[in-house]
C-alpha cells in the first residue's frame, strides 16, 4: 500500500480504491480522452472532501471531482485522486416548495431531483439529454443546459448558493454580493472592469472559459454564478441551493418538418418570440425511422406549455401557423411525446455512428453561435467538413444556436490525429468569426481549452489564469483544464489500443470483425447507469441492483478497453486471464438489453461470452459451466434413460438436493426445476399430426420446451393447427434429401443410420457460459440436421424467446463463415410472428382479460414484441407488459453467489407488477426463466401466450389469475 493510499484510508470514512478495477472505471468519461488516476475516493460528506484535499495537498497529488462521468470534453478524468460523489453524497437534503428551492448534494442524479420536485408542481429547469444519470455537481461544474434552456436558462441561472471546499481547505458559502469570495478575487475584478465588460460574447450559451463577468457589480457580484462552469478547477462543491421553476400543467409538442437542417436552422430563431419551452433540431441521418415524424429531411421539436391541454395545444398550433414548414405534427399525448423525445435524446449515442456504420467522435460537440447566425454558421461548418474530407450530422439546441455533432475523425493514426488538430483550429476560428463560443454546453475540458486564446485573446486567458491562482494557488484541482491546458491531441484514449485486430470467436459484423472496434462502441454516455428502467427498457439490470459502476455496461466496457490496452494501458496487464474483467462480467445477466437500449449498440452479452471463451481456454471451468452450460446434454441423457421420475424424486430430498447443488455450483437458495416425465417430442410421437395441408411450419423443440415445459409446445401445436398451419418438427437425422410427412419421417439409408439420431439445438447455454468451441460444434450439427429444411421456404417457429434470439443473432455471428447460419437465422419466427405472417386471416379467441408480467429481455432486445402486442390486443388481453429483466436469465440466477442480485432484478419491475396487478389479471411470461422466477420468488404461475390461447380454444375455461381464489 502506498503512503498516499494509507493516509487517505486513515483520514476519510468513505471508500478508498487504489485497486485496478476502481482506477480502470474512471480512466475515461464520455470524451476522446483517457488518463489513469492513482486512486478513487467516495467521500461521505464535506469533512471527507476536506480530508482528501489535505492529504493530497501534502503529497502534491491532483484531485479531480467527478459526477456521472458523462462529460465529453475530458474534464472528468485525471492522473491523481478522483472523487466519486455518486456513491454517498447523492441526496436531496431539503426542498422548500414555497420558496421554490432545493438543497442538494453534488452526486445527486438530476432525475431524482425532478422526482422530488414533481409532487409540488416544480422542476429543475436545465435538463440535459443525460438527465437520467448526470449529477447536479457535474451540471454545475459544466454549467449544463439541456433542451429547455430557451425557457429556463443554464444551470448558472438556477443556482442560488454553493458550499465549496478550496484546495487549501477553506470552506466557503458562495452567493451574491461577493459572498464566499476568496481573498484577492474582488481586487482582481476591480482592476479589470473594462476588460470584463467587453471581453465576453453576448450569447445564451456562452460556456467557455471562466464566467468572471458574473462578478461585475451590475451582475450583483455573484460568486456562485461565477463558479458555475469552472469544471472542478477552482474548488470542490459539497452542497448547492438551487432554484426550481413551475412545471407546466400540460404540454404539447409541435414537430416541424423542413427540407434540410439549414432550413430548420434558419427558422429556429424566428420562433423564439412565441416563448416556446424548447426549439430542438435534428436531421434524418440521426433518426432510425422517420415513420412517426412529419415529412421532411430535418425537424424542429418545439414544446409549449399551458395550464390546460387545450392551452398548450393552442400555443403549439400557433407556432405551426407561424412557421414556414414542409409538414407538421402536434402531439399532446404524453406517451407519444416521450417516444418522440427519446429519438432526440438518443442522438448523443446514435450520432457516434455514421449511416454507413463507421465511427464518429466528439470533440466539437457543442459550439454555440447567436441563434440568428445559426443557418449561416451551419453552411460554413458544412463547408469546413468537406474541405477536410470529414463527415458529421449536426443536431441540438437550434433555438439557442448550440449545435451538437459527432465527426468521423480518424483518431487511431498519426495523419488522422494531425487532421483532427488542423480541423479543430480552423473550426475555433470559424466559431469566433460568427461571434460564438467554443463550448455552448459541455465545457472546454481538454478538447477546447488549448484554443481559448482564439476566442478570448491572450490577455483574457491570462486573466483566467490569475483567477485560477487565487482560488487554487497550488494548481491542485483538475490541472490541465481551462488554463495551462494539455494539448487537445494528447491523452487520446485510443492510443493504447492494439493496432491489429484481436483474434476472436464471434464475427462482430457491425464492427468489421474487430473486437477493439466493438469495445470502442462505448463512448460513455452512460444510459446504462439509469437507476430506474422506464417503459419496456431493460438495460442495465445489474447496475440497478447493485448501484456499482463495475456492474454497468459502461463499467464493463471500460475494463475490456483496459484489457485490450494491456501493458501500454498500465492497469489490466494479464489480458484474457484478467480476474478484474472476469469479476466485473460475473454479474452481467447476458440479458442483451444493451444491444437494443444502448444508443451505440454495445452488446455486453456477446463480449462476456467472448471473454469467458478465452479466459477459461485450457483451464478448469466453474462447476456451473458444466452443470448448466451443458444442460441440453444432461437433459437428453435423462430422457434416453427414462430417468425423469427418479431425478425429480432425488431432487425433492433436501440433503441430496443440497449435495447436487453444491457439486453443480447452484445457488443453495434455489429449487431445482422438475424434469418432464414425457418430453414434448415423445408427446408428438404418440399423437397423430393434423392440420391443414400446404407447406410445413417447423416448430423448434428447444431444450426448455422439450424437457422442462412441454405444455408450452403442446399448446403451440394446438393454436398453430387451429390457425390452419401444418406443424412439423425438425429432422433428427442428417438427411441427404428433404423430409416427408411430419418432417422427421424418412427412408433411411445405411449412412444415415450410422450417423444416428440427433437433436437441433440453438447452443444458448454453451454461448452464455463462453463454451464457444462446443457451441460451434452443436450449431454446425444443427445446421447439418436442418440442411434439407433450409432448401425449402419453411419458417422456423421458436417458442422460447432466448432460443429464438440465439438463432437470430448468436448463430450467424458465431458461424459467420457458414452461409447456412444466416439462412436459418432469417427463417426464425416467434409464436406471434408466425400467426401474424402465416395465418393473417385467423382470429384468436376473445379472452377480454387484463394481463401483467414482463416482456422477455431477449425478446425486447433482439426479436421485438410488436407482433405479440397485436396478438394480445386481438385476443382482448389488455395492458402492457413491463420491461427490465426477471433476474433469473438462464443460468445466471441459478449460479452460486448470484441469488441476491437475481432477486433484486426481479424486484425492479416484475414482482411489483404482479403484486400490484388488478383482480383477475393474467400473468404472461413467455420465457422459461421468467416463469421459474415467478414461481420460486412469488409463488405465481406464469403462462406462455400459447398456453393461454390454447386453453381458451380447447375448453373456454378461465386461466390462472392473480388475486383470485
Amino acid at each position: 500500500m502506498t503512503d498516499l493510499e494509507a493516509d487517505l484510508r486513515k483520514a476519510v470514512r468513505g471508500e478508498v480504491g487504489f485497486d485496478v478495477t476502481s482506477r480502470a472505471l474512471v480512466t475515461m468519461d464520455a470524451s476522446n480522452y483517457r488518463r489513469v488516476p492513482l486512486g478513487v475516493v467516495a467521500p461521505r460528506d464535506a469533512d471527507d472532501v476536506a480530508a482528501v484535499l489535505e492529504v493530497c495537498r501534502t503529497h502534491g497529488v491532483p484531485v479531480v471531482p467527478r459526477g456521472g462521468g458523462t462529460s465529453i470534453a475530458g474534464q472528468a478524468t485525471g492522473t491523481g485522486v478522483v472523487l466519486d460523489f455518486t456513491r454517498h453524497m447523492n441526496r436531496v437534503l431539503a426542498l422548500d416548495a414555497e420558496a421554490r428551492t432545493a438543497v442538494v448534494q453534488p452526486g445527486l442524479v438530476l432525475d431524482r431531483l425532478q422526482d422530488a420536485a414533481a409532487p409540488h408542481g416544480l422542476r429543475f429547469g436545465p435538463d440535459p439529454s443525460t438527465h437520467s444519470r448526470c449529477t447536479l455537481g457535474g451540471m454545475i461544474g459544466n454549467n449544463s443546459c439541456g433542451s429547455h434552456s430557451v425557457a429556463w436558462g443554464t444551470t448558472a441561472d438556477s443556482v442560488a448558493e454553493l458550499d465549496v471546499v478550496t484546495a487549501r481547505g477553506q470552506r466557503l458559502r458562495l452567493g451574491q454580493g461577493w459572498a464566499g469570495a476568496p481573498t484577492g478575487l474582488r481586487e482582481l475584478v476591480d482592476g479589470e472592469l473594462a476588460r470584463l465588460r467587453t471581453g465576453f460574447p453576448a450569447l445564451p450559451r456562452r460556456i467557455s472559459g471562466y464566467a468572471l463577468d458574473a462578478l461585475l457589480p451590475e451582475h450583483r457580484a455573484d460568486v456562485a454564478r461565477s463558479f458555475c462552469g469552472s469544471e472542478g478547477t477552482l474548488g470542490v462543491l459539497t452542497e448547492a441551493v438551487v432554484r426550481l421553476v413551475e412545471a407546466p400543467r400540460a404540454r404539447a409538442l409541435a414537430v416541424l418538418g423542413y427540407v434540410d437542417e439549414g432550413a430548420a436552422a434558419e427558422a429556429a430563431a424566428g420562433l423564439l418570440v412565441h416563448r416556446p419551452l424548447t426549439v430542438e433540431g435534428m436531421a434524418a441521418d440521426l433518426v432510425p425511422s422517420a415513420a412517426a415524424l412529419p415529412r421532411g429531411g430535418a425537424w424542429l421539436f418545439v414544446e409549449t406549455g399551458g395550464s390546460s391541454q387545450a392551452e398548450a395545444r393552442a400555443r403549439a398550433e400557433e407556432i405551426v401557423r407561424a412557421a414556414d414548414v414542409l409538414d407538421a405534427l402536434v402531439v399532446t399525448d404524453p406517451a407519444g411525446q416521450r417516444a418522440l423525445w427519446r429519438i432526440r435524446e438518443d442522438a448523443s449515442g446514435t450520432a457516434t455512428r455514421m449511416p454507413d456504420g463507421s465511427e464518429a467522435w466528439p470533440g466539437w460537440e457543442d459550439c454555440a453561435v447567436p441563434p440568428q447566425r445559426l443557418g449561416a454558421y451551419l453552411r460554413d461548418f458544412r463547408g469546413l467538413l468537406v474541405s477536410h474530407g470529414l463527415r458529421g450530422t449536426p443536431y441540438g439546441h437550434f433555438g439557442d444556436g448550440c449545435i451538437h455533432v459527432r465527426i468521423d475523425f480518424d483518431l487511431l493514426t498519426g495523419p488522422g490525429i494531425a487532421r483532427f488538430r488542423r480541423f479543430s483550429e480552423e473550426l475555433a476560428d470559424l466559431v469566433t468569426a460568427h461571434g460564438g463560443s467554443l463550448s455552448g454546453e459541455h465545457g472546454d475540458g481538454q478538447a477546447r481549452a488549448e484554443l481559448l486564446p482564439r476566442m478570448y485573446g491572450e490577455e483574457m486567458v491570462a486573466l483566467f489564469e490569475r483567477a485560477k491562482a487565487i482560488w487554487d494557488p497550488d494548481d491542485l484541482l483538475n490541472p490541465g483544464m481551462l488554463v495551462r491546458p494539455a494539448p487537445l491531441d494528447t491523452n487520446l484514449r485510443f492510443s493504447v489500443l492494439p493496432r491489429e485486430p484481436v483474434e476472436v470467436a464471434f464475427g462482430y459484423p457491425a464492427d468489421g470483425g474487430d473486437f477493439s472496434a466493438a469495445v470502442r462502441r462505448c463512448v460513455g454516455v452512460a444510459k446504462c447507469r439509469t437507476t430506474s428502467a422506464s417503459g419496456s427498457a431493460v438495460m442495465c439490470p445489474s447496475f440497478r441492483a447493485t448501484g456499482e459502476e463495475a456492474h454497468s455496461t459502461r463499467g464493463r466496457a471500460r475494463l475490456l478497453h483496459e484489457m485490450l490496452a494491456g501493458e501500454a494501458g498500465e492497469l489490466v496487464t494479464d489480458g484474457w486471464r484478467s480476474e478484474e474483467v472476469r469479476d466485473a462480467l460475473d454479474l452481467c445477466l447476458s440479458c442483451k438489453g444493451c444491444r437494443s437500449d444502448c444508443p451505440v449498440g454495445v452488446d455486453m452479452a456477446t463480449y462476456k461470452a467472448e471473454f469467458l471463451h478465452h479466459h477459461y481456454a485450457g483451464r478448469r471451468r466453474p462447476a456451473a459451466h458444466h452443470s448448466m452450460g451443458r444442460l441440453p446434454m444432461w437433459l437428453r441423457a435423462v430422457d434416453r434413460t427414462r430417468a425423469a421420475a427418479v431425478v425429480n424424486a432425488l431432487a425433492s430430498v433436501g440433503p441430496l438436493a443440497a449435495v447436487a447443488k453444491r457439486l453443480g455450483g447452484i445457488a443453495p437458495e434455489r429449487r431445482i426445476p422438475k424434469v418432464a416425465t414425457e418430453t414434448f417430442s415423445r408427446w408428438w410421437d404418440r399423437r397423430k399430426a393434423r392440420g391443414a395441408g400446404g407447406e410445413p411450419v417447423i416448430l423448434w423443440p428447444d431444450t426448455f420446451t422439450e424437457h422442462l415445459s412441454p405444455s408450452v409446445g403442446q399448446a403451440a401445436v394446438r393454436v398453430l393447427e387451429a390457425a390452419g398451419l401444418r406443424v412439423v418438427l425438425p429432422p433428427t437425422v442428417h438427411l441427404e434429401k428433404a423430409p416427408v410427412g411430419d418432417g422427421r419421417t424418412v427412408a433411411l439409408d445405411p449412412v444415415s443410420l450410422l450417423r444416428g439420431r440427433g437433436r437441433v439445438c440453438c447452443g444458448l447455454t454453451y454461448v452464455s457460459t463462453g463454451q464457444l468451441d462446443r457451441a460451434r460444434t452443436v450449431l454446425r450439427r444443427t445446421l447439418d440436421l436442418m440442411a434439407p429444411v433450409l432448401e425449402t421456404s419453411a419458417p422456423v417457429v421458436v417458442l422460447e424467446p432466448s432460443c429464438a434470439a440465439a438463432l437470430r443473432t448468436d448463430l450467424p455471428e458465431l458461424l459467420h463463415d457458414d452461409p447456412r447460419a444466416a439462412r436459418l437465422a432469417s427463417r426464425v419466427r416467434t409464436f406471434a410472428e408466425a400467426l401474424e405472417q402465416l395465418a393473417p386471416g385467423w382470429r384468436p379467441p376473445a379472452l377480454d382479460r387484463p394481463v401483467v408480467g414482463q416482456t422477455h429481455c431477449h425478446q425486447h432486445a433482439v426479436l421485438g414484441d410488436l407482433a405479440d402486442r397485436r396478438l394480445r390486443e386481438a385476443a382482448g388481453l389488455t395492458g402492457d407488459l413491463g420491461g427490465g429483466c426477471c433476474g433469473l436469465a438462464g443460468n445466471f440466477g441459478f449460479e452460486k453467489g448470484h441469488f441476491e442480485v437475481s432477486r433484486a432484478c426481479a424486484e425492479d419491475q416484475l414482482l411489483p407488477s404482479v403484486r400490484q396487478a388488478a383482480e383477475g389479471a393474467m400473468v404472461l411470461a413467455d420465457g422459461f426463466s421468467c416463469r421459474t422466477q415467478l414461481e420460486q420468488l412469488a409463488g405465481v404461475r406464469g403462462r406462455h401466450l400459447a398456453e393461454v390461447l390454447a386453453e381458451a380454444l380447447r375448453s373456454g375455461e378461465r386461466a390462472d389469475v392473480v388475486g383470485g381464489p
